[in-house]
C-alpha cells in the first residue's frame, strides 16, 4: 500500500546518511527542511503554527540547519522544482516563516487547501497515484492507505504531463489512475494543494479502496515481469466473475474487477 513506499530509511534527511557526499548542498537541505517540516519539528523542538509555518530564524538555529544561511533556505524554497515549501511574513511580526506544502504525518489544521466540488472546473476526471510494482498485490487487494500521513497524494497526470510538477516520485515504476468523480459520491474528500497536488484523507479508516481504481500503468518494464505473470494469474481467476478484462504490453484494466 501507499505507505510501503516512501523512501528508504533515515538517510538522505540532513541527519549524516552516508549518501550526503554524493548530494549537492541544496538537496540536503531540501531534504531537511522536508523532514523538519512534514514530520520532525516538534521532535525538534521546533514552534509550528496551526498553519505549519516555522520560523526561519528558529529553523537556521537549530543544529541541524546551522550551516546553511538564509540565503540558502529562500533559494530552496523558491526554485524547487516541485514547490514543496512555502515562505511568508508573519501577518503580525513580520518574520519570515516556511512551510511544506503537502506530505505531513503531523496534524496541520489549516494549509490552506482548497476543497474539490463535484463538477467543478477544477475537478478531475481521474488522477494519479505513482508506486512501485512490488507493492501491486497489496494495492490491488487493500488498495491505498494514507499510513501515518495526513493524505494519499496523487497527481493530475504523470509527471511532465502539461502542468504536472508533483504529486509522485519520478522513480515510481507504476501509475494507479482514481475515479475521482466515483470517490466524490460516495464521500471521500479531496483537496487541491497549493503546488498543485490532490490530496485525499481517504475514507474513514485512511483507505483509498480498489472499488475507485480506474486502472494502472507499469511505467518502467523489465526485471518486473514476474509481478506480471503473476497479476495476470490473479486477473484470470477473477475473470469468471467479470464480462471482460483488457491487457497490453503496458495497461492493466480493472473494470471488470472491481465494478460497482
Amino acid at each position: 500500500m501507499e505507505g510501503h513506499h516512501r523512501g528508504k530509511g533515515k538517510q538522505g534527511r540532513g541527519r549524516g546518511g552516508r549518501g550526503h557526499r554524493d548530494e549537492s548542498r541544496d538537496v540536503r537541505l531540501s531534504k531537511s527542511l522536508s523532514y523538519a517540516l512534514r514530520h520532525g519539528a516538534a521532535k525538534m523542538g521546533l514552534n509550528m503554527g496551526s498553519d505549519g509555518f516555522v520560523s526561519v530564524d528558529e529553523l537556521l538555529a537549530h543544529s541541524q540547519f546551522r550551516s546553511f544561511s538564509l540565503e540558502d533556505v529562500e533559494r530552496v524554497a523558491t526554485t524547487n522544482d516541485k514547490q514543496r515549501f512555502k515562505l511568508q511574513n508573519h501577518p503580525e511580526n513580520g518574520c519570515l516563516q516556511i512551510r511544506a506544502n503537502q506530505g505531513h504525518t503531523v496534524q496541520v489544521e489549516d494549509l490552506e487547501l482548497t476543497a474539490v466540488v463535484p463538477d467543478a472546473p477544477d475537478c478531475p476526471r481521474e488522477a494519479v497515484h505513482g508506486s512501485y510494482m512490488k507493492y501491486w498485490p497489496s494495492i490491488r487487494s487493500q488498495g491505498l492507505n494514507r499510513m501515518k500521513r495526513t493524505h494519499i497524494h496523487l497527481a493530475p497526470g504523470l509527471p511532465g504531463e502539461g502542468q504536472v510538477i508533483s504529486g509522485m516520485r519520478h522513480n515510481c515504476d507504476l501509475a494507479v489512475y482514481i475515479n475521482v468523480p466515483k470517490a466524490l459520491a460516495d464521500g471521500i474528500q479531496f483537496y487541491w494543494s497549493e503546488n498543485k497536488v490532490l490530496l485525499t484523507p481517504g475514507d474513514a479508516d485512511g483507505v483509498l479502496a480498489p472499488q475507485y481504481f480506474l486502472r494502472a500503468q507499469r511505467l518502467k518494464p523489465s526485471h518486473i515481469q514476474h509481478e506480471l505473470n503473476m497479476m495476470e494469474a490473479l486477473s484470470n481467476r477473477a475473470a469468471c466473475h467479470s464480462d471482460y478484462l483488457k491487457r497490453d504490453r503496458h495497461w492493466l484494466w480493472f473494470g471488470l474487477l472491481f465494478a460497482a
